[in-house]
């Protein structure tokens, strides 16, 4: 019996994948040509000559006090955005709502409607799932879904692809949900301490948490050997965690550079207010791309023309190289975090109140 524990909250770690589910996946199947991977935000199955399915699965996230508009954009979006890293953009998905009893037929109705609308709106058509209301359920883990995205063979890419020589890319900055639902739901808390221009800005950045259109317009500049090989959604763990991930999974030595990596005034105001590192916090809306040195300046031009700062804070290198973090000039081990510091804090206000 392997001894590796759970994580106490968030993602299992690496080591627990290792140990309990990646040896037991069910059958083997040949069309399957990327399956469960820790880090890998996609699986690749075959579904006809020279076409592919790439699938992800999340929980669907809806919180009430946001509004009903609000809460579903960000429930599709966070459920479409692992599905965007694949390169292949997302166009259907099966939802599994596991409701709480309190929840009225007329919200029902107004969360529904904005979950089907925000899909809409990304071209994606809901085919299959299952609703209900059960006894012990609670906002705002309400259920799973799963997203997909067809296409080409040769046109998907996944967390695992990245190549030594890349350059690694950062879209918006770090921190970026945690800024977000931070602003979202402890606004009087954020503006007594912060003042109104941090809170509004902050909160400005809840409809940045997505990546979907970080990831279409920098797969568009071509993939793989033509520019972008590998993408990831800086979720738990943040910039610092999804870094390793990659490098990790691509079986590759990396370094990453802190000084580089964009921190915006708004983020670091409420991080140091909630005690969190933003590097290595929750950041749904950074993408992590991995792309050739030769597309570097068309992927960035290309997201910038669209209003999405990028930045270049690393490069991949060579796994006999190990995986390093820089800062002012020092190097110290790339290490994963483990445990996103943006939960505890999280819990902590929602205790209080907010009333700190």
């Amino acid at each position: 019996m392997p001894q590796t524990e759970l994580p106490a909250i968030g993602k299992i770690s690496p080591e627990a994948f290792r140990d309990y589910i990646y040896p037991n996946l069910g059958d083997s199947r040949p069309e399957v040509l990327v399956g469960p991977q820790s880090g890998v935000d996609i699986a690749i199955t075959r579904v006809a000559p020279g076409t592919v399915m790439a699938t992800t699965t999340d929980p669907v996230f809806i919180v009430p006090a946001y509004g009903w508009d609000r809460a579903a954009w960000f429930a599709v979006h966070i459920l479409a955005s692992d599905a965007a890293t694949s390169g292949l953009p997302p166009s259907l998905m099966t939802v599994d709502l596991n409701l709480p009893l309190s929840i009225t037929t007329e919200q029902f109705h107004s969360l529904w409607t904005a979950f089907s609308r925000t899909c809409k709106q990304l071209g994606i058509a809901v085919i299959s799932g299952h609703t209900a209301r059960y006894e012990g359920c609670e906002f705002p883990m309400v259920g799973g879904a799963t997203v997909m995205s067809i296409g080409s063979e040769e046109r998907y890419i996944t967390t695992a692809m990245a190549e030594r020589g890349d350059i690694i890319l950062c879209t918006k900055g770090a921190a970026i949900e945690a800024t977000g639902l931070f602003a979202a739901t402890f606004p009087d808390y954020v503006q007594k301490h912060l003042g109104h221009d941090i809170l509004s800005r902050a909160d400005a950045l809840f409809e940045k948490m997505t990546v979907v259109e970080d990831a279409g317009v920098a797969a568009a500049q071509g993939v793989r050997g033509q520019g972008v090989t590998a993408m990831h959604d800086a979720t738990e763990c943040g910039v610092v965690g999804g870094v390793y991930e990659m490098a990790e999974s691509s079986r590759l030595g990396v370094i990453l550079r802190d000084d580089q990596i964009p921190v915006k005034e708004e983020t670091r105001a409420i991080c140091n207010l909630t005690g969190i590192d933003p590097l290595i916090s929750i950041s749904e809306g950074t993408l992590l791309a991995a792309v050739k040195p030769h597309a570097v300046d068309r992927v960035v031009s290309a997201l910038k023309s669209r209003g999405i700062e990028a930045a270049i804070i690393g490069e991949m290198l060579d796994s006999s190289q190990g995986m390093w973090r820089e800062s002012k000039g020092k190097r110290t081990l790339l290490q994963h975090p483990r445990i996103d510091p943006f939960w505890a804090a999280f819990g902590r206000l929602a205790q209080e109140g907010g009333n700190r």
